[in-house]
């Protein structure tokens, strides 16, 4: 996001322009009436308040004059607990307090991203976001090239995988890029439906044809006539039903429970299961007659933790979505999507949508860290914070000890994890850790610091000045 930080104290501003770069955020600074309206690149503005609310709210109404309504404008100001004049407050998204926090200032800029993303949509329908298997794995684009090739063919797919990896998402898919979308797609799970009702709910019944039938009902073949019948679940319909099944499939008709009047039936059959079906076969519990009409075209959808670098892509897709909904929204730091990458993942995206839904409640609009997650997702991943009692930035990073100093080489290949790594982030955290080590074993005393990380005194200055770190005694502040 690309900041513009307003002001009437240029070093004020400066200042804050340097915590937001810190913390990867491109900024402009200018003076009170000194901006130019370059909408190509501006996405938030920041101003700080004046001593005069006159001139603060002349100059937000001046931003929104220029840049427009959809511009989130936030407020630094030292006096939020005072009642704002109606001219401020109605045309802010929030306040940020001075001195900055951490903390505070993330979740002012998340809910300014939100705010922009809300105005752009302008109310637009939600997409329908199933028609996008989410990830640029190896895995996920085999899938998406077998959607591709089977979709508009009337070939029945026998989908397989793992319970939650997203075997309806790719039955969607199928109907969708069929000729058949603008008919019914209509959804079975046949594990979840009782076994002497499974009949009547696929075929439908007459009137009388038993206890409770007091009239007559369609069944799911009957309704998505023309389109495509999704039976979720194959390998849990029991073997009587299979038999009949198979004969639709065959003959392309069937009979309602309490008649025998055979009706035609144009249906595409698209079938899916967690089961391994060549065992069921094996063991007496599917028909291998059935099987083979069904696995004509087999696509096998990955678990999750075979791809784990369409994660963060999947936790976005999950957020806008919510996002569109208006269920809320939530955003996880580096550090948080990180850990969630090196979890198994044993129910796979549905898990995961899961915690995404748990954490949109727990931190409606906030930004989510390590320590925020579920316990079992923190894993190993080391925690990085920043205290918000503290007026300055510092993150708290696990700190080697002097033999885990003295035995790093940079010769030494490191291994690359296999999602990548942010580079400029993990030297940052590396150069902050040595740096604050060096200043805690010197109790505090910069030239005894400098002296142990071989640099300049001067130069070990203006990094303390980078990383927000000073004497507890200097006072703090923006």
């Amino acid at each position: 996001m690309h900041v513009l930080v307003i002001g009437e104290n240029e070093q004020q501003c400066q200042h804050l322009s340097l915590i937001l770069e810190f913390i990867d955020y491109e900024t402009d600074v200018c003076l009170y009436g000194q901006w130019q309206a370059q909408q190509e690149h501006i996405q938030s503005v920041i101003i700080t308040a004046s001593d005069n609310n006159d001139n603060t709210a002349k100059e937000i109404n001046l931003i929104k004059e220029k840049l427009g309504d959809k511009m989130p404008v936030l407020l630094l100001t030292d006096e939020s607990s005072k009642e704002l004049p109606q001219a401020i407050s109605s045309s802010i998204v929030t306040t940020v307090d001075m001195p900055v926090k951490y903390r505070q200032l993330v979740h002012a800029l998340h809910l300014a991203e939100v705010y922009r993303e809300s105005k752009i949509s302008n109310g637009k329908n939600s997409p329908m976001l199933f028609r996008s298997l989410v990830g640029n794995s190896r895995a996920i684009i085999h899938v998406r090239k077998l959607i591709e090739q089977v979709a508009d063919t009337e070939a029945n797919v026998l989908i397989l995988g793992e319970s939650g990896t997203g075997k309806e998402v790719v039955a969607r898919n199928l109907h969708y890029y069929s000729s058949r979308r603008d008919n019914p797609f209509v959804p079975v799970n046949c594990g979840a439906i009782p076994p002497d009702l499974l009949e009547s709910e696929l075929f439908g019944h007459e009137k009388g044809a038993f206890t409770g039938a007091i009239t007559a009902r369609q069944g799911r073949f009957e309704l998505a006539q023309g389109g495509t019948l999704f039976l979720d679940e194959i390998g849990d319909m029991p073997l009587n039903m299979q038999v009949k099944l198979l004969r639709v499939i065959q003959e392309r008709v069937f009979e309602r429970v309490g008649s025998n009047k055979s009706i035609k039936v144009d249906v595409r059959i698209i079938a899916a299961t967690h089961r391994n079906l060549e065992e069921h076969i094996e063991q007496g519990n599917f028909r291998e007659d059935l099987y083979y009409r069904l696995n004509v075209f087999p696509i096998e959808m990955p678990p999750l933790q075979q791809r784990v670098e369409d994660i963060p892509l999947l936790i976005n897709e999950l957020i806008t979505r919510m996002e569109h909904e208006q269920r809320g929204s939530v955003r996880l730091t580096p550090a948080a999507i990180t850990a969630l990458c090196q979890y198994p993942w044993p129910g796979n995206v549905r898990e995961l949508s899961n915690l995404i839904e748990r954490l949109v409640i727990m931190f409606p609009y906030g930004v989510v860290d390590v320590r925020d997650l579920p316990e079992k997702f923190r894993g190993h991943t080391a925690i990085t914070d920043i205290d918000p009692s503290q007026n300055n930035i510092s993150a708290v990073i696990p700190t080697p000890s002097s033999a885990e100093t003295q035995a790093m080489d940079i010769d030494t290949p490191q291994r690359l994890p296999s999602e990548g790594i942010d580079l400029k982030e993990h030297l940052t955290g590396l150069e902050y850790s040595l740096i604050k080590q060096a200043l805690d074993e010197a109790n505090g005393v910069v030239a005894h610091a400098a002296k142990r990380l071989h640099m300049r005194r001067t130069t070990l200055v203006e990094k303390m000045r980078k990383y927000g770190l000073q004497r507890q005694e200097q006072a703090t502040g923006i």
